[in-house]
């Protein structure tokens, strides 16, 4: 009953967060958000370290931004096949990757994403290195226009809570329990009669196609799309926000990417407020050394919150965490 309060307070404080915050800055975190979570939903409960999230992420954007721009597709249709799309990518990919174990499925997968990014950098219809512009946001169910920011918010909200809940019910599933059995222990699962590798390709298939989801959605709301979001990079920075975060919890992927998210955005202003209250002029550089901070972020949690943000609260408070609790 508790996990209900907290949820239904952290969509209340989400349903009233534009009326203090810009809006396209909160609806980049909530497609970051779901994005982190999809990927949780592979390492942190699955025990699968894919590389190559980005190809997904940046697939549907790509799918979604054309048919919108240049199909004349409609808001849903375009996030619905760009979706699709992803799913069919992680279905190729998983098929490829699946049957290799640690790093070698986690090499697999990064190359496989990278063909995919070369694949993006050549095709006439990505645009290449200048990437879709001005890709519209249409109208949703052919009536509600999304033109304006905070109707464009809402359904936002409502996209990444739905996404959100189809992984907590997913955890909370038959399904996902033996998703948990094979990331404790995978030979005891083989043992009980389960087909391990059958359930790894639904798991992978459903995390490529709820971060497809994320992408496509991001694509719309900013109205652009680039190599940036099919690049490795952008791999490691969704590694980066659930280990940040709190890997193998459900609400610590999207901590990570409110702080990820939130440094990349406002670190220049943190590094001119600094600057003016010690009167060092070089915190005025913070802004351009954005992919500097994120690192050393990601070296202290390694070296002193193993358990990322919401672990070692949960940890402080007394609180149950670790796979499958929120």
């Amino acid at each position: 009953m508790n996990k209900k309060i907290a949820y239904a307070v952290a969509l209340m404080l989400l349903l009233l967060a534009p009326q203090v915050a810009y809006p396209v800055f909160l609806m980049k975190v909530l497609c970051f958000a779901l994005f982190a979570c999809a990927f949780n939903l592979l390492i942190g409960f699955t025990g699968l370290l894919s590389f190559g999230h980005a190809a997904f992420f940046g697939a549907a954007g790509y799918v979604t931004g054309w048919l919108l721009r240049d199909a004349g597709w409609s808001f849903e249709a375009g996030i619905f096949a760009g979706v699709l799309v992803s799913a069919g990518i992680g279905l190729v990919m998983g098929l490829l990757a699946i049957r290799r174990q640690g790093i070698y499925f986690t090499m697999i997968t990064l190359a496989l994403a990278q063909m995919l990014y070369f694949v993006f950098l050549q095709a006439k219809f990505t645009g290449g290195e200048d990437g879709l512009q001005g890709i519209p946001r249409g109208n949703l169910f052919g009536f509600l226009a999304l033109s304006s920011d905070l109707a464009m918010y809402y359904v936002v909200l409502a996209i990444c809570t739905a996404g959100f809940a189809l992984i907590v019910r997913t955890i909370h599933s038959p399904f996902g329990q033996v998703l948990k059995a094979i990331k404790e222990n995978e030979a005891r699962a083989v043992s009980l009669g389960y087909d391990v590798d059958r359930y790894k390709l639904l798991a992978f298939v459903l995390s490529a196609a709820i971060a497809g989801l994320a992408g496509a959605t991001k694509t719309v709301v900013i109205g652009f799309e680039t190599l940036t979001d099919a690049h490795w990079a952008m791999s490691g920075l969704v590694v980066l926000m659930t280990l940040v975060g709190g890997l193998g919890t459900m609400i610590g992927p999207m901590v990570g990417a409110v702080v990820i998210i939130a440094l990349e955005d406002k670190l220049g202003d943190i590094g001119n407020w600094l600057a003016d209250v010690s009167h060092v002029d070089w915190f005025r550089t913070l802004g351009d050394s954005v992919t500097m901070v994120t690192g050393f972020i990601f070296i202290i949690c390694v070296l002193l919150f193993r358990k990322g943000i919401v672990g070692e609260l949960a940890g402080l408070f007394g609180t149950k965490q670790g796979s499958g609790s929120h």
